[in-house]
């Protein structure tokens, strides 16, 4: 049987992936703080931000993944609003750990057991290749992400693991609402900024994350999944 695991899967895009792979027959693994509302997905209750997370990710995946096709998905990420001047040396270390050092810890558990065909993919945003006032840490580490996929594709060439990079745009999600306190007149004026003058809704998402697991064609490629953004 073929393998997703997957961090942040119990809501909003991660959790639109889940459901999408296990429709596809895949078993699927999530590592999240909070259990998916979905009995198909094996949940395992993780802070990815708790610097001893480790030996928990690596205990659980040497017992319950072996060998086969493969498919990894860096979904969890943390957003603060902060600024170069605000942000502090604990939270900046914080959202690195979530968003870059977790992937890298599922990246070394799992390669090895990765065989041809399998895939890993990294959730950037819109914002990995440009930027936005006070959201500073999640800029920086969601820029570091492509760098990460690009290694990645470098690093695994021969190997038959292919690797691409997923951008959404604003989608309607729990975080972008957090982001913005649940104002939805900034909710509109956001979704105003797409072609289509609407958010992203997860499952979208989930189906391009999909179809890159399917497609080593795309292998260490950048794939802006936002509606097609009006520039000013």
């Amino acid at each position: 049987m073929k393998t997703l695991v997957i961090t942040g899967a119990s809501k909003g895009i991660g959790f639109a992936t889940a459901k999408k792979f296990c429709d596809a027959g895949y078993r699927v693994i999530n590592f999240s703080r909070s259990t998916p509302p979905d009995e198909r997905i094996e949940s395992h209750a993780t802070d990815l931000s708790d610097p001893e997370v480790e030996s928990r990710i690596t205990a659980i995946l040497d017992e319950h993944v072996e060998p086969g096709e493969i498919c990894l998905v860096h979904n969890s990420a943390s957003m603060l609003n902060d600024t170069v001047k605000s942000a502090g040396a604990a939270e900046f270390v914080q959202v690195l750990r979530v968003n870059i050092v977790a992937p890298q810890i599922l990246n070394r558990c799992l390669i090895d057991k990765m065989q041809p065909d399998s895939s890993i993919i990294y959730l950037g945003s819109t914002l990995s290749e440009k930027a936005v006032a006070n959201t500073f840490s999640y800029v920086t580490s969601k820029h570091a992400v492509v760098g990460m996929m690009r290694a990645t594709c470098q690093d695994l060439s021969g190997t038959g693991i292919h690797t691409s990079c997923i951008c959404p745009g604003f989608t309607n999600t729990e975080m972008l609402r957090t982001h913005v306190g649940d104002n939805e007149e900034v909710l509109k004026s956001i979704a105003s900024l797409s072609t289509f003058g609407r958010l992203i809704e997860p499952e979208e998402i989930a189906g391009a994350i999909y179809y890159a697991a399917q497609s080593p064609v795309i292998n260490g490629a950048v794939i802006h999944a936002n509606l097609g953004q009006i520039e000013s």
